[in-house]
């Protein structure tokens, strides 16, 4: 005689199955997507500006030109030299001009803030009708121009540290130009023949479509999470709000289900790396003097380590490139305060809130359309 299951009991395995199920995707590896070379090649092109800012006591625009020459690297389309050089410096123009523009309206009220954002990712949305390469490093710059406003509004609340906004932009030109000479470098060293890609994952489609109907709304959708999330952050002067719009712009794909495993990726990268960089950052907690600019020399070089792991896995699994990276940049921005583990949690609070707006708002529009697409039209409306 068999003993009647507990009313929950069967519904348990399911629910684990589908768990594991959900985490076996997240950390599903592609085996095909680790590039060493690649990861080397960030390192040697990111030890140039360290060293010199280094000797130049400016750490305040480090950041400014290792994303210079970091997105140059990934907006580079490869091919003739000419062409690249033609595509790179464009590229570093319009972020010049983004740069100047995030540096500068940072200690304006947030509405302007809000407005600049969701002009910009409206901008970048329905740059989608050049190919999706120009929408790709549209997003890059897109990216930038958020990360800017939130160095910008941090370092206004830090005022024993000056920094200009010509000093921005220029730190972002001569990253880009950095990574210009290394192109130029190759080519020689190649004989001038053409190149590929760094980023040879990346689309390299460059053929004009139409503006439709969809793309539009996708554009338009993408900057009012954007703006909103920008307003949010800012206006409420939230600590270390800027990973909300940072979060909220990665996760916002043109499908729900797209929307939901990347923000899940996010999230958990997040996480992992948050937890990552606390641990490491434990290490000059209670340290003073010579030994603590010892131990901070010592754990930026680790955190670049650490970004150049994060660059070669980037198309191994996202979720461990979002860990990698976010521990990276944790170590950098918390060795002034590596006491402060409050911010960690912030962090991964607002990277949470940001990813669930994205995939909040498509699931929104989704249900929207398919309410659309499934009622019938009015009577008056129809033909006679």
């Amino acid at each position: 005689m068999t003993t009647p299951s507990a009313p929950g009991e069967d519904a348990r395995p399911v629910q684990a199955g589908k768990v594991a199920e959900w985490l076996s995707e997240v950390f599903a590896l592609n085996r095909a997507g680790i590039n060493w070379p690649r990861a080397v090649l960030f390192l040697d092109v990111a030890l140039v500006p360290v060293l010199v800012l280094w000797a130049l006591g400016r750490e305040e625009y480090l950041l400014s030109a290792l994303f210079g020459a970091l997105f140059a690297a990934l907006a580079d389309p490869g091919g003739s030299y000419g062409n690249r050089v033609s595509h790179i410096a464009l590229f570093a123009l319009i972020g010049a001009g983004l740069t100047a523009l995030g540096f500068g309206i940072s200690g304006s009220g947030w509405g302007w803030l809000a407005l600049a954002a969701f002009a910009v990712t409206l901008a970048g949305g329905l740059a989608a009708a050049f190919g999706a390469h120009r929408f790709v490093t549209a997003l890059l710059l897109n990216v930038w121009f958020i990360i800017t406003v939130a160095v910008a509004f941090g370092l206004h609340q830090q005022p024993h540290i000056t920094s200009y906004t010509w000093a921005q932009v220029l730190a972002w030109a001569g990253g880009s130009a950095l990574w210009i000479t290394v192109t130029f470098l190759g080519w020689l060293i190649h004989g001038r023949q053409d190149r590929p890609a760094v980023a040879v994952e990346l689309p390299g489609d460059t053929s004009r479509r139409p503006l439709t109907r969809p793309l539009i709304m996708f554009a338009v959708i993408r900057a009012v999470v954007i703006g909103g999330t920008v307003a949010i952050a800012f206006g409420l002067n939230l600590s270390h709000g800027s990973w909300m719009p940072i979060a909220a712009i990665v996760a916002m794909k043109p499908s729900l289900e797209q929307s939901t495993l990347t923000a899940a990726q996010r999230l958990a990268g997040a996480l992992i790396g948050a937890v990552a960089a606390a641990l490491i950052l434990l290490i000059p907690a209670n340290e003073h003097g010579s030994t603590l600019i010892a131990i901070t020399r010592g754990l930026e070089v680790v955190a670049l380590i650490v970004l150049m792991h994060g660059f070669a896995i980037r198309f191994w699994n996202y979720a461990l490139y979002c860990a990698a990276i976010a521990a990276g940049v944790l170590i950098l921005l918390d060795l002034p305060q590596p006491s402060n583990f409050s911010a960690e949690g912030y962090r991964v609070l607002w990277t949470l809130c940001g990813a669930g707006f994205a995939v909040l708002v498509m699931l929104l529009a989704g249900l929207l359309a398919k309410r659309t697409t499934t009622t019938p039209p009015h009577p008056t409306a129809q033909p006679a």
